[in-house]
């Protein structure tokens, strides 16, 4: 009898999540592990590696300007002797940063808006998307530049104006995926037993629609450090003496005929970055599939 037990504990099927299964398949994806592994370094290095080196950020040598890569600077030094490989890493954090927060504030705004536009349809969401197809119709960046000009060149303030205006396709995504799930019956029994819209929404619907926002938010990052990046050759980026990669790429492209290391460090280390967090987003995007679940 116990071994007829044994074999049919062995045949029982262990049911998994959604979360499980994504992980499970996640970790198949080389590129993608490849990718976080690389961008656990990046951060890492860049939080903790200047405390370990004996220069600054703002510490000018003029003596020592413009040096190609040795032992006592790795990466060179830039135009004022500055040490490149900790103005890279600060940069790192500066770029990192611009990612991260701007992506949070377009993700609370988008979805927040898409939640309750898709949850009550009608007339109310038509007058929302029709709103979103009017900032859509503007340029993006202009939109970036005005606010910038208008408001204090700060850093804090280029983190919101990049978050402010990038929540559009987040809005879209959530809208799509509360219209398709608002009417199933976990939802109905909520209302059934008079739980408030506001929990119904935040409580019930948007963590069922996490898995497209998780992946969209990986590929947002990018997208952000790239704009700040393009601010930085306006002069509408970072203001000095901070530095992150973007405008260490701006100076760098000045002198690339006679001084290549300038932007080929910060350039290659922004550009490891953003790889690995392409990889990862497209990572996440099959590992949510719900199509791959029988994978």
């Amino acid at each position: 009898m116990s071994q007829e037990v044994n074999i049919a504990k062995k045949e029982l099927v262990v049911g998994t999540s959604l979360w499980e299964d994504a992980w499970r398949r996640l970790k198949k994806n080389k590129l993608a592990i490849f990718g976080a592994i690389v961008l656990i370094l990046i951060v890492t290095v860049s939080l903790f590696g200047p405390i370990f080196s004996s220069y600054t950020y703002d510490q000018i040598n003029l003596d020592r300007s413009s040096e190609p890569p040795s032992w006592d600077h790795w990466f060179g030094t830039d135009q004022l002797g500055r040490d490149i490989l900790v103005r890279s890493l600060i940069g790192g954090r500066i770029s990192l940063m611009v990612g991260l927060v701007a992506t949070s504030v377009s993700f609370v705004i988008g979805v927040t808006y898409g939640a309750i536009s898709g949850y009550f349809g009608g007339y109310i969401d038509e007058l929302m998307m029709r709103i979103v197809d009017i900032i859509y119709s503007l340029p993006y960046l202009f939109l970036v530049i005005v606010l910038l000009a208008f408001f204090t060149k700060s850093i804090f303030m280029l983190f919101l104006v990049l978050g402010a205006v990038s929540w559009l396709t987040m809005a879209r995504i959530v809208r799509g995926q509360v219209l398709s799930i608002k009417n199933q019956e976990f939802v109905e029994a909520a209302r059934a037993v008079g739980v408030e819209t506001p929990q119904i929404i935040f409580r019930h619907i948007v963590p069922n629609t996490l898995g497209p926002v998780i992946v969209y938010t990986t590929l947002t990052i990018p997208s952000a450090m790239l704009s700040e990046a393009f601010l930085s050759f306006l002069g509408l980026g970072v203001q000095p003496p901070l530095a992150s990669w973007g405008t260490m790429v701006n100076e760098g492209i000045e002198a690339i005929s006679v001084y290549p290391w300038q932007l080929i460090f910060p350039g290659l280390m922004m550009a490891i970055t953003l790889f690995s967090l392409n990889f990862l987003g497209d990572g996440l995007r099959d590992a949510l599939d719900p199509q791959m679940r029988k994978d």
